[in-house]
């Protein structure tokens, strides 16, 4: 499963909205190889379910990730630091050996 922080909820709602997007809208998260770590994360808006997705749903909002990318991101949490010193959205994978020092690349 595919986990959501209190703060990170209350982002996307929040972002959901100024983007205008339709009442079934999600977050979709992913991995994809690059970065200097070797893996990178993808996240981004969506509205269209393929059947290769699987789908969560944590503290209201819905999650859906491919299935070969959820063998990475399995027990993973999306978590939101704002504020000056902040780094946007953030992904929390138990699963990463190394990542590199931005956060938004990892290896197994």
């Amino acid at each position: 499963m595919i986990t959501v922080s209190d703060s990170a909820a209350k982002q996307v709602l929040k972002l959901l909205k100024e983007e205008g997007m339709p009442e079934n809208s999600f977050v979709r998260v992913g991995v994809k190889g690059g970065g200097c770590s070797g893996l990178m994360y993808e996240m981004d808006f969506g509205s269209e379910l393929t059947d290769k997705d699987q789908k969560f749903e944590d503290k209201g909002i819905t999650i859906v990730v491919e299935k070969k990318s959820y063998l990475y991101l399995v027990g993973t949490e999306l978590r939101y630091s704002g504020g000056l010193n902040g780094k946007g959205f953030e992904f929390y994978n138990p699963n990463a050996n190394r990542t590199c020092g931005c956060g938004e690349s990892f290896s197994l």
